[in-house]
């Protein structure tokens, strides 16, 4: 992979929470992964965030304290920036100096296309993560991670024609140990001895308060972990409550993943944290803990992925009611389960991360010239390896087929190349909405690694040339173990048969 240098900007405090920081964090640690330079931009940053950033090597500039008019803008979120968007550009670009950047990274509600137009002269590309859909983004790439019954018509207006869309929950931003402990867990079956309550890093209005009353009242002889942050406002109360009621309290863990495993239920708020329960199974109550997650819950609960009060309800009231009659919720529970892990499989972020790699990539046409390039690619031993057919192909043979492949517009062969240097070639065989997928690297080019970002670009350029095709498939031998990896990554879903394997994506479900 090319070494990137990567900027983020975004904010956290008491009022926007911890949840954008997190998830740009989440990012980061997988692009870091690559060689890439991580840079993060914010405002009065909290101590304990500052120091996460430092234990992982990760550059930090703080924008100056904010001396100059508030934020009036017509954005719901404006008061968030403190300041006015021209401003907090003008701030960023000193701050930033000179240097270019391959990505800003832009995470925050109270910024659009009226801060990211003016850094465009330092960065080649941007990304924005947003979930409301409620401003107008100057951006190449736009990321939201939510579940919404209307997600494609979401953007419509409101991103450049360019602009690459990664839609969805397969694209959640989830940290390394929720894929790994999904991989030891099944759907959640049985009754109900442990219950996980958490409601992010700040929980302002105490929501957890709220829901330990209940479960003290009731008195259920159920396990209860109680996860809390550094900043609660109740911290030490909720503390407290915990010892006297045989709760466990953990404030500001890193042990997420192993407590939702551990848990059959979870009692918490909607954003990124319903994506963590749902890779592992963990059936979930969710509460709207902002406005924003409001129609995220409700299109949720309307899709039997969360259970939850309904507007005209009571937490406190639902709660109870729900509670009392555990035993008869199994079932519901159970489906949950599943259907939540069938929808997140935690390895979004290494999607996202390749999406950002492959933009270095540009995929063009093979032509009459690179016939003999493509010849030896084929022919040699790495290649053919793991090919389903793995004999040595004469020169006459693939003259007379690469001629034919030329001529038929349903054959496109792709070369993908990064400063004309070729990193692979991508054939796709089309016939009416379907395509058969065939990929490998160029043997001996340095570029071992690409193959996400190879076949990520070869898909959108599918898209953007034949946007009929709906459905991709591809063949792969049982001991090719890249090739599987590599689906598998790309959202492909498996269907073994007896001598090979196939993989199936359909394109129109993860746009």
């Amino acid at each position: 992979m090319t070494h990137m240098r990567i900027v983020f900007r975004t904010d956290a405090n008491h009022v926007i929470g911890t949840g954008h920081f997190v998830r740009c964090l989440t990012l980061a640690d997988e692009l870091r992964l690559t060689g890439a330079y991580i840079l993060f931009v914010a405002r009065d940053l909290p101590l304990h965030l500052q120091q996460m950033l430092s234990e992982r090597g990760v550059g930090y500039l703080a924008l100056p304290k904010c001396d100059a008019a508030p934020n009036t803008d017509e954005l719901p979120h404006a008061t968030w920036l403190q300041t006015s968007q021209a401003h907090d550009a003008e701030q960023t670009l000193a701050a930033l100096g000179a240097d270019s950047w391959d990505w800003l990274v832009v995470d925050h509600y109270a910024l659009d296309h009226r801060f990211e137009t003016p850094l465009r002269s330092i960065a080649k590309h941007i990304l924005a993560i947003d979930d409301l859909a409620d401003r107008i983004h100057d951006c190449d790439v736009l990321l939201d991670q939510n579940f919404y019954y209307d997600q494609p018509q979401r953007y419509l207006g409101k991103v450049p024609a360019h602009c690459r869309l990664l839609l969805g929950p397969s694209f959640a931003l989830l940290r390394p140990e929720f894929k790994a402990v999904r991989q030891q867990l099944q759907v959640r079956t049985g009754r109900v001895q442990n219950i996980l309550v958490s409601f992010g890093g700040v929980d302002a209005d105490n929501r957890t308060g709220q829901v330990l009353d209940v479960l003290i009242n009731l008195n259920l002889d159920i396990h209860v972990n109680v996860v809390i942050g550094q900043q609660h406002p109740q911290k030490e109360k909720i503390e407290q409550q915990c010892f006297q009621h045989h709760f466990k309290c953990h404030i500001q863990t890193n042990q997420m993943a192993m407590l939702m495993a551990q848990a059959d239920l979870a009692i918490g708020a909607g954003g990124t944290s319903v994506w963590e329960r749902s890779s592992v199974g963990l059936p979930s109550v969710c509460i709207a803990t902002a406005d924003n997650q409001a129609q995220q819950l409700n299109d949720l609960q309307l899709a039997g992925l969360v259970l939850g009060p309904t507007r005209q309800e009571g937490l406190c009231a639902f709660l109870t009611t729900f509670l009392q009659n555990l035993d008869a919720e199994s079932k519901l529970l159970q489906t949950q389960s599943q259907r939540g892990m069938a929808l997140v499989d935690g390895k979004g972020t290494v999607r996202v991360a390749i999406a950002l790699h492959a933009q270095a990539l540009r995929m063009r046409m093979a032509e009459a010239q690179d016939a003999r390039n493509i010849f030896n690619w084929r022919n040699h031993p790495l290649v053919r390896r793991n090919s389903v057919n793995e004999q040595e192909i004469s020169w006459s043979e693939h003259s007379q087929w690469y001629e034919q492949q030329l001529e038929n517009s349903n054959r496109p062969i792709l070369i993908g190349e990064i400063d004309t240097k070729p990193v692979g070639v991508v054939r796709f065989d089309i016939s009416t909405n379907e395509a058969e997928v065939s990929i490998y690297l160029v043997p001996d080019s340095g570029f071992k690694g690409w193959g996400g970002c190879l076949l990520d670009q070869a898909e959108v350029w599918l898209r953007h040339h034949y946007p009929e095709v709906t459905t991709l498939h591809a063949q792969v031998l049982p001991n090719n173990e890249p090739s599987k990896k590599l689906f598998t990554k790309l959202n492909y879903t498996l269907f073994a048969r007896q001598d090979q394997l196939e993989f199936v994506k359909d394109v129109e479900a993860c746009i």
